[in-house]
């Protein structure tokens, strides 16, 4: 901080209680809202929403996945243990949906009770098994994106003796956008405006703000496509097809403008001949065929 005389003044910080939800009693955190559906022993969708779900494995080969935090006893958490399996409705920015999740999440009520008072649409879940579809949640039609995930029984679910709180590790099966913001997603433009929950802070009421519309901070010029940059756009391009670290170095020096439109080509290529994992050596033959179609 700078007084107008142009000398500083240090800023001063107070020192606070850390208490129990501390996310939310003893600062600010800003959160996502997510529905999450599950399976009632009775077969019947039943929906909770949560704050407290993250991504928590984002690379390697053993697959993605999210941590979600529950209560123990929450229908939510019961019925994963009992089912292994649920789906993370990612919800647009909408106080008519975060009015209602605040009613969803109202604790003690049984699905049944709950779920009259619901107003998301549930369609089938898009995952398939020998028992059929149904053996899945449902998920909520108006999601602009959901995550199905499957329960990694092996990390650890209880992290002390009290076991009020669940810890469950959800494998992503399958990762759904809608189709007009998977577009918005493979070209870099626009973002759908998603909730921000900051918490039950004034023991009245759930505190949440809107959306705002992004803004870009370019990366500087000069420090050229290092590899991971290169492999996350090619990663994210077509879940279809992966590719090799090797493959992604070849196309490092292309310019950031043009890098999606190269990505694409070599996806086609691929596609073409029915390859789903893109090699140094595919990389080459595709450059050899487009040099020679050239000459």
């Amino acid at each position: 901080m700078i007084r107008k005389g142009g000398t500083h003044m240090a800023k001063e910080f107070a020192d606070v209680r850390i208490v129990d939800n501390f996310y939310q009693t003893s600062g600010f955190f800003p959160m996502p809202v997510v529905l999450v559906s599950t399976r009632s022993e009775s077969g019947k969708t039943n929906l909770g929403p949560y704050s407290l779900c993250f991504p928590h494995i984002i690379t390697g080969g053993r697959g993605h996945a999210m941590m979600l935090i529950s209560r123990n006893s929450s229908n939510t958490a019961q019925n994963i243990i009992r089912t292994k399996v649920c789906a993370l409705n990612f919800i647009p920015d909408k106080k008519r949906y975060m009015k209602n999740c605040v009613m969803l999440g109202f604790p003690g009520e049984t699905t049944e009770e709950k779920m009259k008072h619901s107003i998301f649409t549930l369609m089938p879940s898009t995952r398939c098994s020998s028992q059929g579809p149904e053996s899945y949640p449902e998920i909520v039609q108006e999601a602009v994106q959901v995550f199905e995930c499957t329960w990694e029984e092996s990390y650890p679910l209880k992290h002390d003796e009290d076991h009020s709180e669940y810890h469950f590790l959800l494998r992503i099966d399958k990762l759904l956008l809608e189709k007009k913001w998977k577009k918005a997603l493979l070209k870099g433009k626009g973002f759908p405006a998603l909730p921000i929950d900051y918490g039950y802070r004034d023991n009245v009421r759930f505190w949440f703000t809107k959306h705002s519309r992004p803004y870009k901070v370019p990366i500087p010029k000069g420090k050229g496509n290092p590899v991971e940059v290169v492999k996350y756009a090619c990663d994210r391009f077509d879940p279809a097809i992966t590719w090799e670290d090797e493959a992604c170095a070849k196309i490092v020096k292309v310019p950031r403008i043009f890098l999606n439109k190269v990505i694409e080509g070599i996806v086609k290529a691929a596609k073409e001949e029915g390859i789903t994992v893109i090699t140094p050596e595919f990389m080459d033959k595709v450059q050899d065929k487009r040099s020679s179609e050239k000459r």
